[in-house]
């Protein structure tokens, strides 16, 4: 809350958005909500900002499994995140880019996916795309909220935000699973 208010602002979500993405444990979302209501004017604005560097840090997190993973590997090993990467090779293994934006929407990980996207060579031009989509759509999604519902939707938010991107994620799966089935 009180960077929010500084003029200077979008630059720690940019910085942030950035690292969370390839490296840093907190989610950019702590930063937009805040941010956001602070700024509403601006608040497609820094959802954009948000988006993209977001994407340019997942960048930074596939070249990192793509180039370095060796080097990452004993670190992520005993880390809280390596239970998550293992499940992250599962899902590109069944859906492959769509893993990507799964992760990109959700409260998942996004930067263990990035890593090993890059570790088990997915295309960058879909990563890329794919990260655009699920990211920005999740950074578009807090930002709409807040604007049409104001400091009332702060609340709501902050407590039920995992819980709305999981349900995202099965009403998305479900859709998916649907047109698998029946095409």
């Amino acid at each position: 809350m009180f960077w929010s208010k500084k003029p200077s602002a979008h630059r720690y979500l940019c910085a942030l958005s950035f690292a969370e993405s390839s490296f840093f444990p907190i989610p950019p979302d702590v930063m937009l909500i805040p941010i956001s209501l602070a700024r509403q004017d601006k608040i497609w604005f820094l959802a954009l900002i948000t988006t993209i560097s977001s994407v340019l840090g997942g960048i930074l997190g596939y070249l990192i499994g793509y180039f370095i993973f060796d080097s990452v590997e004993p670190w992520l090993k005993e880390s809280v995140y390596w239970n998550s990467y293992e499940n992250s090779k599962i899902w590109f293994s069944k859906w492959g880019m769509w893993a990507i934006l799964l992760a990109g929407f959700s409260p998942i990980p996004y930067k263990i996916f990035t890593i090993a996207a890059g570790m088990t060579g997915i295309n960058l031009f879909g990563f890329i795309l794919f990260s655009v989509i699920g990211r920005g759509a999740r950074f578009f999604l807090i930002a709409f909220l807040i604007y049409f519902g104001g400091e009332n939707i702060k609340n709501m938010i902050e407590k039920y935000i995992n819980r709305i991107g999981w349900s995202i994620i099965f009403i998305i799966f479900m859709i998916f699973l649907y047109f698998w089935k029946f095409s």
